[in-house]
């Protein structure tokens, strides 16, 4: 058997496979609301074989979406057509998870297709919040510097949200402390010049992350699991960097936390990020052996056998696929085809299996 197609339990659930659909915004929500695109998105994927199907960026808050079109759980009417979803990935054998997320001074953007630019508030956009009032692109207006108060209350708004996730069966909460977002605003000094206890030094900037997974984990179940996403490097000088994302990896562990899902940059509009095939994976094997902690590998990997290699030389756990699976919701039935591997097919497919 290929290492891609080995079984892992991490706390009690077991994951049939090492391939996630990695999470990707659809911005195709109204007022935070899933649909029946998020619906056949998703569970096509799970019908595709993926072994955990984790949904996109679901905000905690309306301010924390990224766009208008955003999921978010800031409701408990968000919860039914959840529950839905999740209940349809579950009964084809994969794992359903949720990354939650507070977009931060990247919030209130239009949607990708018209511009993606940051929608003042006569256009629908609304005040954004940051660790720091330092706006991301120069004409975007600065956001507010969120007060002891105003953390409180995101911390609070992660916590209901995972409570909310419980109830829609997900199985799998991400934290989303990547990509520029707010979490990642506190964690990196090119974002965060802060002089109380969240800013300055590593143990500073690391708090808000940490009191968000602790908040969580008081309503989160002990056996199920817990990632975290970082962005290992902001691409920047002065930046966050992959030595503070692995002592931070380590720190996380000891607070409960499963797997760190290893990306990287966002943060900043002028990073030099270093596309190519596989281009984040030397982060994740990086963690994964001074930290100690599962490892999840994303970024632009696109065949069974380049995920294979991955795992066969123990630099990750688990692989992401992000733009592969858009375009190959069945990425896992050909990748095992690819490996020679045995998969189970969907007994509604199984006439095209060779």
């Amino acid at each position: 058997m290929s290492k891609l197609f080995s079984q892992l339990d991490i706390k009690s659930v077991t994951f049939r496979n090492r391939l996630v659909v990695s999470p990707m915004c659809q911005y195709s929500a109204i007022d935070g609301f899933a649909n029946d695109w998020h619906l056949v998105h998703l569970g096509s994927r799970a019908v595709g074989g993926a072994a955990l199907i984790i949904q996109e960026a679901t905000a905690v808050s309306p301010e924390g979406r990224i766009t208008p079109g955003d999921l978010g759980l800031w409701d408990d009417a968000h919860i039914e057509k959840l529950e839905s979803i999740t209940h349809f990935i579950h009964s084809q054998g994969a794992v359903a998870g949720i990354q939650l997320a507070h977009a931060g001074r990247k919030a209130g953007c239009a949607l990708p297709w018209n511009g993606g630019k940051q929608l003042k508030i006569s256009e629908g956009g609304w005040e954004t919040v940051s660790s720091s009032a330092l706006s991301f692109n120069p004409d975007d207006d600065a956001p507010a510097a969120l007060d002891s108060g105003g953390i409180s209350r995101i911390v609070a708004a992660f916590k209901i949200a995972a409570k909310r996730s419980l109830e829609a069966g997900y199985k799998v909460v991400e934290i989303h402390a990547a990509h520029g977002y707010l979490i990642h605003q506190f964690l990196s000094p090119l974002s965060n010049n802060r002089t109380d206890k969240y800013g300055g030094s590593f143990e500073n900037r690391i708090r808000l992350l940490l009191e968000i997974t602790m908040a969580i984990r008081t309503v989160w179940p002990e056996d199920l699991p817990l990632f975290v996403r970082i962005s290992a490097t902001d691409y920047a000088d002065g930046g966050w960097n992959p030595e503070e994302a692995s002592a931070l990896s380590s720190i996380l562990k000891t607070k409960g936390v499963d797997l760190i899902d290893c990306s990287s940059g966002g943060l900043v509009h002028y990073a030099k990020v270093p596309f190519g095939p596989g281009y984040q994976v030397p982060f994740s094997a990086k963690i994964r052996k001074e930290a100690g902690i599962l490892t999840g590998a994303v970024g632009l990997i696109t065949n069974a056998v380049q995920a294979e290699t991955i795992l066969e030389q123990a630099e990750a756990d688990l692989i992401l696929i992000a733009r592969e699976s858009l375009r190959e919701p069945y990425f896992a039935l050909k990748a095992a085809a690819d490996l020679e591997d045995e998969i189970t097919w969907p007994l509604q497919y199984i006439r095209a299996k060779l």
